[in-house]
This record gives structure tokens, C-alpha cells and sequence, in this order.
């Protein structure tokens, strides 16, 4: 009873590798492929009027915002999916989904609490359908803040 079950085991093995499976391959549908694979890629451009806003000098917890425009300077249309600051004291309260045709331009609000002390700089970062799919975007400036911890003053 071994022997029949692995004779036909064998058996099976053998007839099914007896067709060429290369020659159910459609040569037709391989060229397409490759000329579709091959075809340069079109992606839209977020190109902004100025990445980096600096809001100067501030009072400490004084608010500020800024609005960025940008262009979709690219050969598809732009979609921005997400917009998130890196902190809890940058918001960015909306934003146009819809998608922006190559040539139109938009904008987005960014609000600081303006809470810290001395120089800062806040990164918001812009999902998008580009290329590298991230976009970034800045602000800067410096916080005046007078109850701040002062280094130190030596004993004369």
C-alpha cells in the first residue's frame, strides 16, 4: 500500500511538471507592462512662497500666526492629507483637502501659543502625494520672557 501511494505521488509530480508554464505566458501583456512600468511618473509640486516665517520678538504667551501659501508647481493634482505640528504648542486648525489642480495655490493657518523662552523654532510637517511624500514648513523667532531662569551671576 506504501509503494502505490509514492508511485502515484511520483506519478503526479511528473505530470504536472510536464507543461511549459512560460508558454501560457502572453507575450502581448508582457510588452504592456513594461511600457507602463517604464512610463516617467507624474507627481505634483508643493512649492512654497516662503517655508520659513519668523515672528521676531514676542512677549512671552502672546499668540501669533502666520498663513502659508503654496502652488502645486508639479504634473498632478495635490492632495494635502495632514498638516501636524512636532508640538502641542503649534496648531494647524485646517486646511483644504481637496485636490489642487497643477498651477492653483492655496493656504494654511499655522497658530504659536508663544509660551518659552529665548530663540525657538517650530516645525510643521505636510503630508502630502509628492514625490517624498513629507513637506516642511517653519517658524522662528524669540520669546521674551522675563521670569525665565537666568543663568547664575557670579559672586563679586
Amino acid at each position: 500500500m506504501k509503494n502505490l501511494f509514492y508511485t502515484l505521488l511520483l506519478t503526479f509530480f511528473i505530470i504536472s511538471c510536464a507543461d511549459d508554464p512560460f508558454s501560457k505566458v502572453n507575450n502581448k501583456n508582457v510588452e504592456n507592462a513594461s511600457q507602463r512600468d517604464n512610463m516617467p511618473v507624474k507627481f505634483p509640486v508643493m512649492t512654497f512662497d516662503n517655508n520659513t516665517f519668523d515672528f521676531g520678538t514676542i512677549q512671552n504667551g502672546t499668540p501669533v500666526e502666520t498663513i502659508f501659501t503654496y502652488t502645486n508647481t508639479g504634473d498632478a493634482p495635490l492632495v494635502v492629507s495632514d498638516i501636524k505640528p512636532t508640538c502641542g504648542c503649534t496648531a494647524a486648525p485646517g486646511w483644504s483637502k481637496a485636490p489642487l489642480l497643477p498651477g492653483e495655490s492655496a493656504q494654511f493657518t499655522i497658530k504659536f501659543d508663544g509660551k518659552g523662552a529665548n530663540k525657538t523654532t517650530k516645525t510643521v510637517n505636510i503630508k502630502a502625494n509628492t514625490q517624498n511624500g513629507n513637506e516642511v514648513v517653519k517658524l522662528t523667532g524669540f520669546i521674551n520672557n522675563p521670569d525665565a531662569v537666568k543663568p547664575p551671576q557670579p559672586i563679586s
